[in-house]
């Protein structure tokens, strides 16, 4: 978002102001909006490298999702009463009264940096000019990081590093003239709030290409910089609504590639699994070579001298010998049988895996109809589609060991760390029940009970099931833990797997699993 369009939107709401916020809502991970009483959202969209700042009657909805969020929603509160920009850079801070309650929150500074990959919104204690003490920042940034400055929590806020440039609202004719040997392209350079939108909109406006200098035609140079200057934009609004269409075509490009990532897995693997099935085919080739050459030793077998460890016999197609390797310690026979076993196993292979294949190839095609659909979707269909796949509630989840409990309830097992995650946070439901061993690492066992109470012989033999899917296996008489969903909890940074649980029970059993498992 370039200085002067920034300009423009700082003195809009400049004349608005003070103004009662009426609260944060966070549409995702980078944009935060604060509602303003008869205007509509402030939208901070602080995604890098296409930060904005605008007014939107758009109805945004969301709740914080980052610690950073949390802070911003809870500590800049009551009206807003100021906003100012740094020179013309993309800068601007943002003052909030406070409010007065049962905790009264009190003024705080909002600073925002619209600087491409650099975006950052810091809050500040309350204070005079552009220094204070940060209480909060989207990003930390450490000196290792940035020699000028750093931002964390409890340090002091430092601006942007500073800069000499003209300011265009104050550019004089002197000025204008000393920059008329540089082409109008290159102004931007050297003249405050320009960017490239707006520093190809001033060659516009002055009828001069941007790799030509003014030279004698200065005048003209600024006379379409005083008119930037009134109006920043190629048309009214037109500008704004460009800055509106980059960070909603950036926030869909983000769900592009979110969408995207498990369908290009699965397009790999469908892709290694139709390898798999030309692998077969070979193989099979190779088993009719066995079979043909074990047929050949059956046949022949009279002419196989004990303990060969080659021998030539005549093709049943009479075109010459054949010459067969053996095991020398093995008779014709069993260097046959052999040979048939071999070939058993790989036309076995191939039989199983030939039959997947018009379905591989099916769901490949999906998978690739899905694919080129992706580039097609609007934003609004693109949230939609995300808000299906982030969290879905499958009521057959296609994951995990399954068994089924004596009273008939579904038993789930998980078979790694990332299983036992999304079994116990995103599969089990509050009341269904959890089981661990206790005091060894081992999978999380689910029984989905739909609320329903288990009764013993369900207790126990899903104990033992998880007892036997854990470190203790080789033990007897293994302590297990068992508790509803709803009383397991994921610490905040843990890693996939690791949970801690309260309200739960102990049973004592033997590692087993049912007696009806293949």
């Amino acid at each position: 978002m370039e200085g002067l369009l920034l300009a423009r939107t700082v003195r809009d709401l400049q004349e608005k102001l003070p103004v009662r916020g009426l609260g944060w809502v966070f549409p995702d991970e980078t944009t935060a909006a604060l509602l303003l009483e008869g205007l509509g959202n402030l939208v901070l969209s602080y995604r890098p490298p296409q930060p904005g700042l605008f007014v939107s009657r758009e109805r945004l909805s969301g709740e914080a999702r980052t610690s950073f969020q949390r802070v911003l929603s809870g500590r800049a509160r009551g009206e807003l009463v100021g906003i100012t920009q740094l020179k013309l850079d993309r800068v601007v801070q943002l003052s909030f009264s406070g409010e007065r309650g049962f905790v009264d929150v009190p003024p705080m500074r909002l600073v925002f940096e619209l600087t491409g990959r650099n975006t950052n919104i810091v809050l500040l204690e309350p204070g005079e000019g552009w220094d204070g003490s940060i209480v909060g920042a989207a990003r930390e940034i450490t000196h290792s990081r940035n020699r000028f400055r750093s931002v964390r929590v409890g340090g002091r806020y430092t601006p942007p590093p500073p800069y000499e440039k003209f300011d265009p609202r104050r550019l004089g004719e002197e000025e204008a003239r000393g920059l008329s040997e540089l082409p109008l392209g290159r102004w931007r350079d050297r003249i405050d709030g320009l960017g490239l939108g707006l520093g190809a909109e001033l060659c516009r406006r002055a009828g001069i290409p941007p790799a030509q200098a003014p030279a004698e035609r200065w005048p003209d140079a600024l006379r379409a910089l005083r008119s930037l200057v009134e109006n920043p934009t190629v048309q009214e609004g037109a500008l704004a609504e460009g800055v509106r269409e980059a960070v909603r075509s950036e926030k869909a490009e983000a769900l592009r590639k979110s969408l995207r990532e498990p369908l290009t897995k699965r397009r790999a693997l469908l892709h290694n699994q139709l390898g798999d099935v030309e692998r077969a085919l070979q193989a099979y080739e190779t088993a009719q070579h066995e079979r043909n050459q074990a047929d050949l030793l059956m046949a022949y077998a009279h002419r196989v001298p004990p303990g060969a460890f080659e021998v030539e016999l005549p093709d049943f197609s009479g075109e010459g010998n054949v010459t067969l390797s053996l095991e020398p310690h093995f008779s014709a026979m069993q260097n046959a049988e052999k040979l048939y076993a071999r070939a058993r196993r790989r036309e076995e292979v191939f039989d199983r895996l030939v039959l997947r294949e018009p379905a591989l190839r099916g769901e490949l095609s999906e998978v690739e109809d899905q694919l080129a659909r992706l580039e097609q979707l609007e934003l609004s269909e693109l949230e939609a589609l995300a808000r299906g796949a982030v969290s879905p509630r499958s009521d057959r989840p296609v994951l995990g060991w399954r068994f089924v409990s004596p009273s008939g309830f579904e038993v789930l097992v998980g078979r790694n760390n990332k299983e036992n995650d999304v079994l116990t946070h995103r599969v089990g439901k509050s009341l269904d029940y959890w089981f661990h061993v206790q005091g060894f690492p081992g999978s999380h066992v689910l029984v989905r009970t739909n609320g329903r109470e288990l009764a013993l012989p369900d207790i126990l033999m899903a104990a033992s099931v998880a007892a036997y899917h854990s470190k203790a296996r080789g033990d007897a008489n293994v302590a297990v833990d068992y508790t509803r969903v709803k009383n397991v909890w994921k610490p905040r940074g843990a890693p996939a797997g690791k949970v801690l649980y309260t309200q739960q029970k102990t049973v004592f059993v033997d590692p087993a699993l049912p007696a009806d498992t293949p």
